[in-house]
């Protein structure tokens, strides 16, 4: 039992790395030819970990050769265009302004019902406001509104607007980042303050504390029903 559970132990190991080494998307949304090769990766884990009369490297080296095959893939995919039509494939426009492309449906060996699951998908429920909709190699489709059905933006509206900044971490599980305070440059009267407006009173209660350029802090306490949002008198964002 113990053999059988140090084998299973460096099977995982190697296949995470393994899998980490061939990209994030290996995690996420896959091409055909990546799909293909990481069930691969599953089976063969799966036999050195339960057959204990099988050697551990028969299991190894072919998952490492399956590593290799992938970054040969990748580089020609990168390299010539065919190959990447090839391997994976190329996006398809199932919905135009003319209708549902019905030919692309067939060869796609696609329903009309998994369409519309696909654009129920996309938040969309009418047929008629969708221009375009195109189905990407990994399977997911992308959705172009009419122009008249689109949401109006700030830009449509002559708003003026205020660039997004992405939030700095302060304070993250009761734990100050000091690297983000020193880069910030804000003091503990600051810190002090925004926990006051929160009704917190002590660091270690807080879940989370973030602060971006504009000065706008975001804090919420651990097992707090609500999180507090407000606008401070920063004014040192243009140092980071």
């Amino acid at each position: 039992m113990a053999i059988m559970s140090i084998r299973s132990i460096i099977i995982y190991v190697c296949v995470l790395i393994l899998i980490r080494l061939m990209g994030k998307r290996q995690i996420g949304e896959m091409q055909p030819f990546e799909f293909v090769i990481t069930l691969i990766i599953a089976d063969l884990a799966c036999i050195p970990m339960a057959e204990l009369s099988v050697p551990l490297i028969h299991g190894l080296v072919p998952i490492c050769t399956l590593l290799i095959l992938h970054f040969l893939l990748c580089f020609l995919a990168r390299k010539f265009m065919f190959a990447r039509y090839l391997l994976s494939g190329r996006p398809a426009v199932v919905i135009s302004p003319r209708g549902i492309n019905y030919q692309e449906l067939k060869a796609l060996n696609m329903t009309l019902d998994d369409l519309m699951e696909l654009v129920r998908g996309c938040n969309v429920f009418n047929i008629a406001d969708i221009a375009y909709a195109i189905l990407e190699t990994n399977g997911k489709l992308c959705v172009m509104l009419k122009s008249e059905v689109e949401p109006a933006t700030r830009q449509d509206l002559k708003v003026k607007t205020t660039p997004n900044y992405l939030p700095v971490n302060i304070i993250m599980d009761g734990k100050i980042m000091q690297e983000n305070v020193k880069m910030t440059g804000i003091n503990e009267d600051f810190i002090v303050m925004c926990m006051k407006k929160a009704d917190i009173k002590n660091k270690k209660d807080v879940l989370l504390m973030t602060l971006d350029k504009n000065g706008e802090v975001f804090i919420q306490a651990k097992f707090a029903k609500e999180y507090y949002s407000f606008d401070t008198d920063y004014s040192g964002g243009e140092k980071w």
